[in-house]
């Protein structure tokens, strides 16, 4: 009877893995260039809600003569290119801010759900481990106890 024989060889990600991390936001802006940061900072100045309070107050300032010139044309214009551009542009940095803030969280989550899951499978082979060496246990002692039988069998 075959001995259970299993060599386990660790995949090569698995050390890989322990000398890096998901890169986080905090940790990637020492490494932004100029441009990087001044594009930074106006997207955090204009990407929050007050931004777009502020938008919506400049905004009416020519709503009056929008409505007042009573062409169609120029009103729909005013809504279309100030009032929309204006006022959605902070809000949807805003909506994908928060997505993105999420977003992060989930890849940390889902990081440190494959390192619990790795090490789940360490604890697999080592078990396995202890399996093999009690099946060869096993297989030993029928070995044994097949071989007195036969013996007993011939006299």
């Amino acid at each position: 009877m075959p001995k259970a024989n299993f060599d386990y060889q660790q995949h090569p990600h698995v050390e890989a893995r322990k000398e890096t991390e998901p890169k986080v936001t905090h940790r990637r802006r020492a490494k932004l260039s100029l441009n990087d940061r001044i594009g930074l900072g106006i997207t955090k100045r204009v990407g929050n809600m007050w931004a777009a309070y502020v938008f919506v107050l400049l905004t009416l300032v020519s709503l009056p003569a929008a409505i007042m010139s009573g062409n169609t044309v120029i009103i729909v214009g005013w809504v279309a290119q100030t009032f929309l551009q204006l006022v959605l542009l902070p809000v949807i940095i805003v909506g994908q801010n928060l997505q993105a803030h999420e977003s992060e969280k989930r890849a940390i989550a889902t990081y440190k759900d494959a390192g619990a899951i790795l090490e789940e499978a360490i604890e697999i082979q080592k078990h396995l481990a202890v399996q093999d060496t009690a099946l060869n246990h096993l297989i030993d002692r029928l070995a044994v106890i097949d071989e007195k039988l036969e013996q007993a069998a011939k006299k």
